[in-house]
């Protein structure tokens, strides 16, 4: 029952999300409480939607993905941000104490950024901020109740003991905050703005923060090949051009998710294999 609770709460807080996401604009705060007043309408005919046409996957399987007045196609978007909330909201069952709710706020954060950057190709500021405030909850969780050490509070397991600053916990996160933000502002400067922008390095530091060191050097690293494969797949379907732009914040939050699962055994891979060819 918990399972089944926790996920119906995150598809309700998922089409919450939506109405946040495709009423943004770049000109207004995210938060904005006018962003949220109003019943929501079909974005094609504007039609004003019942509240059965509002239940969260259900109405979307139910009316195939089609709006019931005009017609039209509505947005996978919707039911794909449901859906992904409704899992998220099943982390605190994943993570012990206080550190599963920090993680299930971070993650739905994520799923903003991932949103908000692949359709407007902005990271709003507010976002990272939030990121920034749950990596201090994170870092008081960890110094107070003793969550942080050698081999804790990484998931990169033993392997963070490679990368040292595992003493002081304020130490760790804050060399975290600026390896993101220098890895991705070397580019922004190399590139002039054209490889990466602003937005990206602010991610990247807030994630450095969130994470600490040494867990963000994975993080981008998979984040690059995250966004390379991507990049590939685009342009062998014709989707993308060569000189067409891709939004980079969808892949960092991307790396940000497979390090917090698969962090440590993608590491006992690589050098599992670095042992076999050696």
């Amino acid at each position: 029952m918990p399972i089944l609770f926790l996920f119906v709460l995150g598809l309700v807080i998922g089409s919450f999300l939506n109405v946040v996401i495709f009423r943004y604009s770049p000109e207004h705060s995210l938060f904005r409480l006018s962003n949220w007043r109003g019943r929501s309408h079909c974005r094609n005919c504007g039609a004003t939607l019942s509240w059965h046409e509002l239940i969260p996957l259900v109405s979307f399987l139910i009316q195939k993905g089609r709006c019931r007045n005009c017609g039209a196609g509505i947005s996978r978007q919707y039911p794909l941000v449901e859906f992904l909330s409704g899992l998220i909201f099943l982390l605190p069952l994943y993570f012990a104490g206080i550190e599963g709710w920090i993680w299930l706020a971070a993650f739905l954060v994520f799923l903003l950024i991932a949103a908000v950057d692949y359709r407007l190709y902005i990271i709003p500021d507010e976002l990272n901020l939030v990121l920034v405030g749950l990596g201090a909850l994170r870092v008081g969780w960890e110094y107070f109740y003793g969550t942080f050490g050698e081999l804790q509070g990484s998931f990169l397991g033993n392997y963070a003991l490679l990368f040292g600053l595992r003493q002081n916990v304020f130490i760790n996160h804050l060399t975290g905050l600026a390896a993101g933000a220098l890895i991705i502002g070397l580019i922004v400067a190399i590139t002039r703005g054209k490889g990466m922008g602003i937005g990206d390095l602010k991610l990247a530091g807030a994630l450095g923060f969130l994470f600490g060191w040494p867990d963000i050097v994975l993080l981008l690293a998979l984040s690059f090949i995250i966004g390379s494969l991507a990049s590939i797949f685009l342009l062998i379907r014709r989707l993308k051009g060569m000189k067409d732009v891709v939004p980079f914040g969808p892949f960092l939050v991307s790396g940000a998710v497979v390090l917090v699962f698969w962090g440590k055994p993608i590491l006992d891979f690589y050098f599992s294999f670095l042992w076999t060819i050696s």
